[in-house]
């Protein structure tokens, strides 16, 4: 039996007067979800992509709804520390503050162990694993500096606790990001921060669509407990209360947006 979505539910003003940052947020995946809930929420929102066409258009569709105060584009490459740098300064001089960041930029691929390359290995680790520590240190030393506390929220995956076919370095870099994230909430405690992350499973978009054969994503679904896969914007709704005062006293979690947690 197959659950219908449920309502798309209206914006609580949570986060209201805070500033985000969103990396991987140019599209109709978890990221342009999550920018879009944190606008609705009330914050200033700066998405980035490393896909400047898409970033560009989603980014003028956004400050046309929600207004170009609240909204701002930057292109950044989470590979590139110059670029992290540069989006990070342009969050605090832009909107005089930094609240939240959610680290969603991740890289997938299939290969088996046995036939993956050095370069498919480091491609996929620098951009899911070294990207989010990146972007997790820029924020951290900020916040810490500011000393008004703030908020991380990483973007994991299931497949960082259990095995898939073919995913050895998309699993090994999202159970990096868990112990990351773990690691991180530890020291940053101290200074008022949170940090958590978020584990989906599946959650269906264009682009996913594209890269994926209609076999995976049927026998996928078939794991998931509503008999569907999960709405973008149904992720996004977790990161929103990770980066709410409703999560005051939870950091170094990492809560799974499904059924498949072991």
């Amino acid at each position: 039996m197959t659950a219908a979505p449920p309502p798309y539910l209206p914006g609580h003003h949570l986060l209201t007067g805070r500033t985000a940052v969103v990396t991987a947020a140019a599209g109709a995946g978890i990221g342009g979800a999550t920018a879009r809930r944190l606008l609705e929420e009330g914050a200033r929102v700066v998405i980035s992509d490393a896909h400047a066409r898409r970033l560009k258009e989603y980014g003028a569709g956004l400050a046309a709804e929600f207004g170009p105060d609240r909204v701002t584009a930057l292109h950044c490459d989470v590979t590139d520390e110059d670029q992290v740098t540069a989006l990070f300064d342009h969050a605090e001089e832009h909107h005089g503050r930094l609240d939240i960041v959610v680290n969603n930029a991740g890289l997938g691929g299939t290969a088996d162990v046995v036939d993956m390359t050095d370069e498919q290995w480091n491609k996929v680790l620098d951009v899911t694993l070294n990207g989010t520590f990146r972007c997790t240190r820029a924020a951290l030393r900020r916040m810490k500096a500011a000393g008004a506390g703030g908020v991380v929220v990483n973007n994991a995956s299931v497949i960082g606790w259990r095995a898939q076919h073919g995913q050895a370095h998309y699993a090994a870099a999202k159970a990096g990001v868990m112990a990351l994230t773990r690691c991180a909430a530890v020291e940053a405690a101290a200074y008022g921060v949170r940090v958590n992350a978020v584990s989906p499973s599946l959650a269906m978009h264009p682009h996913l669509a594209k890269v994926t054969t209609p076999e995976l994503l049927e026998e996928l679904t078939g794991r998931e407990a509503f008999g569907r896969c999960a709405e973008p914007w149904e992720v996004a709704n977790v990161i929103v209360f990770l980066a709410s005062g409703y999560s005051s006293y939870l950091t170094g979690e990492v809560l799974s947006v499904s059924s498949q947690h072991p």
